[in-house]
């Protein structure tokens, strides 16, 4: 009869150990999930700082280069005018041989390097965000899927667990995106 007892004892004993160890296992891997959207929203933040801060820099780069080349280029015009202010064939050839050798002995005066630089950063720069965002929403569908689970979801209300509504992103253009950055 003592045995028959302890064994009871010790049986429910292990029971309750195992619905402990049963709820607490689940209210971690939704803490776990929990945490992995919070990290892939951070990363869509970085991304998009990375954006805010490196397009307009990148621009405003492009347009003072253009703005020196622009003026490189009239002050050579200007130097070659004939003296009663007419432009001939003579002083366009001499234009011509001027700026070949300008660009040959100066290949970084070429403004279209700049726009080529501009738009690979530019693309790298919008699929780190695009690749961020799924992500993001792939780290939400498991957290949402894990939560609804009937199962987990008893267990989580039973260690009071408080589900977050996380929701997927759309993607519509976010409000700080840079735009006419060479107006």
């Amino acid at each position: 009869m003592e045995k028959t007892i302890i064994i009871i004892i010790v049986s429910a004993l292990a029971i309750l150990l195992l619905a402990v160890a049963c709820v607490s296992a689940v209210e971690a891997g939704a803490i776990t999930y929990e945490e992995k959207v919070t990290e892939a929203y951070s990363a869509i933040k970085v991304q998009e700082k990375r954006r805010a801060d490196l397009l307009p820099l990148l621009a405003d780069a492009i347009n003072a280069y253009d703005t020196h080349e622009y003026e490189t280029l009239m002050s050579v015009i200007e130097a070659r005018v004939s003296q009663d202010g007419r432009v001939t064939d003579k002083t366009i050839n001499e234009i011509n041989e001027l700026v070949n050798v300008v660009l040959e002995a100066y290949p970084e005066l070429k403004s279209n390097t700049n726009y080529q630089e501009f738009m690979k950063e530019s693309a790298i720069t919008e699929n780190k965000i695009a690749e961020t965002r799924t992500a993001y929403n792939k780290a939400v569908s498991r957290y949402n899927t894990y939560v609804r689970h009937p199962i987990k979801r008893f267990f989580l209300s039973i260690s009071g667990y408080e589900v977050i509504e996380f929701e997927k992103l759309s993607y519509d253009v976010s409000e700080d995106a840079p735009t006419d950055l060479f107006g």
